[in-house]
């Protein structure tokens, strides 16, 4: 029995790996396709998570599948309030045909920043007296502060904000050790190419926000 569930648990690693390079790549172009992967994701995730232990993870990949689908309506129906969404008016660069339509990438404000922080700080306090008294995890301190950021993190993503980037680049450097540590190799790997690739994705984002104001 414990041959078949490894065995499973390899396959489902395998797939989640290769949907994770999707999402990867649909993310960094800022393509609304990534939430196909979004969608996809947390049911392969939950599965790997609860049988490593990593109970925060777990949970949290509940939202992950609502923030989905909630940020799949945002991205395909939200329009620009400014005149620059006129038809008339196209580019034939590639870089910037995902901002042409839909909602805009936009740097998060200053107040809604505040909140995010005070947000975060506020769930990592939580999930860690939770994961620490509540379970068995034998990693509460940084499952509770990939979860935490994770889920600020996916909010900032559905609203299309810029400095999301920076939240991923942290969240994907704590899970890349963090994985490794639990024995998920593969998953532990992806998130190592999650940390470098954040920051060229930063990069892109940024690029295509200044071509969407020009």
């Amino acid at each position: 029995m414990d041959i078949i569930i490894n065995n499973i648990d390899k396959i489902l690693e395998l797939l989640g790996f290769t949907v994770g390079l999707l999402y990867l790549w649909w993310e960094y172009h800022a393509d609304w396709k990534l939430w196909y992967a979004s969608m996809v994701m947390p049911a392969i995730s939950m599965w790997i998570y609860f049988s490593k232990g990593i109970y925060a993870d777990f949970a949290i990949n509940i939202y992950y599948l609502v923030i989905a689908i909630y940020g799949f309506i945002i991205w395909t129906r939200g329009h620009r309030k400014t005149a620059k969404s006129d038809s008339s008016e196209h580019s034939d660069n590639s870089d910037s045909s995902d901002e042409t339509s839909g909602l805009p990438i936009t740097n998060i404000p200053v107040r809604m920043l505040a909140a995010c922080i005070g947000v975060f700080l506020l769930l990592w306090l939580g999930l860690y007296l939770i994961l620490n008294y509540l379970t068995d995890s034998t990693v509460p301190i940084p499952d509770a502060f990939t979860t935490a950021l994770s889920i600020v993190g996916m909010w900032m993503l559905a609203r299309k904000y810029l400095q999301q980037w920076i939240a991923w680049i942290l969240v994907d450097a704590v899970c890349a050790c963090l994985y490794w540590y639990k024995g998920i190799p593969l998953y532990g790997i992806l998130y190592a190419l999650y940390t470098i690739i954040a920051f060229f994705g930063y990069r892109k984002w940024r690029r295509l926000m200044l071509l969407s104001i020009c």
